[in-house]
C-alpha cells in the first residue's frame, strides 16, 4: 500500500477505491492547478480561425514548461496532448491542422496533466466569436449549472447517485439530455480509476461517499436526443442526431465537511464568456 493512500473501500462493482491522506491532496492541488492553469492560458487564443492542432501545441508548451507531462499524449495511441471537441462532438476530439473554429462554434478543451505523479484533469466551453446562437449558449450555461449541481452534492455520507440525479434534474429541466455512454471516473496516481462516476441516477443510490476519494464529475449534455457514436479514428464520439453537445469537468476531493475542487481556474475564468 502506498504511504499516501490511507486506506481502501469497494465500489459497488466490487472494485477497490483508494482513500487519499492529506499529503497526497497536497499533490493533487498542484495537479489540478497546473492543469486549470493551461486552460487559462490558452484562453485568449480560442478564437475564430484558429486550428486545434496550434491549440494543443500551446497546450503541451504551457504543460511542460510547468514541470508536467501531458497525461493524453500517446495514452492507448491517443495522438495529442488534449482533446478538443467542437459542436456535436461529445467528446475525445483529436486536435488538427484542418479543423479551424469558426464564428458560432461552442468548444470544449480536456486537458489531464500528470505532475510529480499525481493527475489533474479539468475541461471547459468556449463560445467561438460574437455570433453564438441563443441554444448554443443556453447549453453551455446549463451544462456548467449541472456540473456545479453535481458537485454540491459531494459529502461524507452523500451517494454518488446523488451527483447524478443532480446533473439529470438539471438538464432535464431544461429540457437537454444527459450521455450516459461516457462518464467520470476515480483519478490520484493513475488516470482512470474506480469508482465510475455516473452523470444520471437515483438519490440515496450507488456507492457512498466518504473522506478521501478523488474523483472527476464532467457531464456531456445534448441539446437533442443522448444518443452517441464514436467515428473511425476510434476516439471521436458525436452525437447521431448531430445536435450540439457540451461538457464542462472538474476533479474533486471528499473531505471531513465536504468537497474540495482541485480544477478551479486561477484567474476565474470559470464559464463563458471570458472576456478579452
Amino acid at each position: 500500500m502506498r504511504t499516501d493512500v490511507i486506506d481502501h473501500v469497494t465500489d459497488s462493482q466490487g472494485l477497490s477505491v483508494p482513500l487519499y491522506g492529506p499529503e497526497a491532496f497536497e499533490g493533487l492541488r498542484r495537479a489540478g492547478r497546473l492543469a486549470a492553469a493551461t486552460l487559462d492560458h490558452i484562453s485568449p487564443y480560442v478564437c475564430p480561425g484558429v486550428a486545434t492542432a496550434e491549440l494543443d501545441r500551446r497546450i503541451e508548451a504551457f504543460v511542460r514548461g510547468g514541470g508536467g507531462i501531458p497525461a493524453t499524449l500517446g495514452y492507448k495511441g491517443y495522438p495529442a496532448s488534449s482533446c478538443i471537441s467542437v459542436n456535436h462532438v461529445v467528446n475525445h476530439g483529436i486536435p488538427s491542422e484542418d479543423k479551424r473554429l469558426v464564428e458560432g462554434d461552442i468548444v470544449n478543451v480536456d486537458v489531464t496533466v500528470i505532475l510529480d505523479g499525481w493527475y489533474g484533469d479539468t475541461s471547459r466551453m468556449w463560445l467561438v466569436g460574437e455570433r453564438v446562437r441563443v441554444q448554443a449558449r443556453k447549453l453551455v450555461d446549463v451544462t456548467y449549472e449541472a456540473m456545479m449541481a453535481g458537485i454540491e452534492q459531494v459529502a461524507p455520507g452523500a451517494h454518488l447517485g446523488d451527483v447524478g440525479a443532480a446533473i439529470m434534474e438539471v438538464a432535464h429541466a431544461n429540457r437537454f439530455s444527459v450521455v450516459t455512454e461516457f462518464c467520470g471516473h476515480g483519478i490520484g496516481h493513475g488516470f482512470h480509476q474506480p469508482p465510475q462516476v455516473m452523470h444520471v441516477g437515483m438519490r440515496g443510490r450507488d456507492m457512498v461517499l466518504v473522506p478521501g476519494m478523488v474523483f472527476t464529475i464532467e457531464p456531456m449534455i445534448n441539446a437533442g436526443r443522448p444518443d452517441t457514436k464514436v467515428l473511425a479514428d476510434g476516439w471521436t464520439a458525436v452525437t447521431r442526431d448531430r445536435s450540439l453537445s457540451a461538457q464542462f469537468e472538474h476533479q474533486v476531493g471528499v473531505t471531513r465537511t465536504g468537497v474540495e475542487i482541485f480544477t478551479l481556474s486561477p484567474a476565474g475564468l470559470h464559464r463563458p464568456p471570458y472576456g478579452p
